[in-house]
């Protein structure tokens, strides 16, 4: 069974620990920022369709060069503006609003875009090859509007040296079905141990211990629901910074016997850019790579 699958790509976020459009940023001297390796791994494992939800800070430059890319590569692509007015009652007053709403509503934003079951990312976070191929299997076996995938990655492999991250830290059944998914701020190493701090107090993970990084198999019924719940989410008065997020989405649907998540460890490296700092060492990462020919010195020739 070969469906058509999608991936989508949320790039329309404001990084406010990395200074600069992250999004887009090249890492090496071809001038692919991560998303373009997240496309070309999807592509290599039978996705047809890339959705990508952007800002407008997100230069038209940048746009013309992925258009470009696509129509040579035979992909599909579109472009979804995440606007703070999408998908908000008529009347409802946003004129406080700080922030955009929040990587739920960014996926709320692609719902004209997907009809078909699609792998949610970010940007900037390099997930590996071997992530999409998993994806990409879950889909023709798995996924369905009640039942959707996510690959966790071992959080030991997740951190930054630059300072503290966020991680989603999350508890399976003996199935290795979601139960639950927890996001802590401010994980990071203490001498050997990796902690996280609640309270005052520090508590202790396992290396191997599965986070999320936002890599979701999604069915389109998600939509839906992340209409219903982001509809919630605005009567309950956010303040003008509060986010409504999409792991919390995809909570509220296990707790309500709405899906089922299945969780796979993922059997690739993740790399990620938090800090301006965390450039180098994927840039590192990624030359060997090319050294090891798992992608070409330059991604599109």
């Amino acid at each position: 069974m070969n469906s058509k699958k999608t991936l989508l790509i949320l790039a329309g976020g404001l990084g406010s620990r990395y200074k600069g459009l992250k999004q887009i940023d090249g890492i090496l001297d071809n001038g692919s920022p991560i998303l373009e390796y997240s496309i070309y791994d999807a592509l290599e494992a039978g996705f047809t369709k890339v959705v990508i939800i952007v800002n407008r800070l997100i230069p038209q430059s940048y746009m013309e060069r992925l258009n470009t890319i696509s129509g040579e590569k035979n992909f599909e692509l579109h472009w979804v503006y995440q606007e703070k007015e999408s998908f908000l009652p008529k009347d409802y007053d946003f004129s406080q609003r700080e922030k955009p709403w929040g990587t739920g509503h960014a996926v709320l934003c692609a719902k004209n875009a997907v009809q078909e079951p699609f792998v949610m990312i970010n940007a900037d976070d390099f997930y590996g090859k071997e992530a999409y191929q998993l994806a990409s299997e879950e889909i023709d076996l798995h996924i369905s509007g009640t039942q959707f995938g996510m690959a966790a990655y071992p959080v030991g492999s997740t951190l930054s040296g630059n300072g503290n991250v966020a991680r989603g830290i999350c508890t399976l059944d003996t199935k290795n079905y979601l139960i639950k998914v927890e996001e802590q701020t401010s994980i990071h190493k203490k001498g050997d141990s990796i902690v996280y701090t609640e309270n005052g107090n520090d508590i202790e993970l396992t290396p191997d211990a599965l986070v999320s990084m936002n890599f979701f198999i999604f069915h389109p019924n998600v939509f839906d629901a992340l209409e219903v719940y982001f509809n919630d989410f605005l009567q309950s008065e956010p303040k003008p910074s509060q986010e409504f997020y999409i792991p919390s989405a995809v909570q509220r649907m296990i707790d309500e016997k709405k899906a089922k998540v299945l969780v796979k460890a993922s059997p690739s490296q993740w790399m990620g850019v938090t800090y301006a700092d965390d450039k180098s060492s994927i840039k590192d990462f990624l030359t060997s790579e090319i050294k090891q020919n798992r992608y070409p010195e330059d991604l599109w020739n």
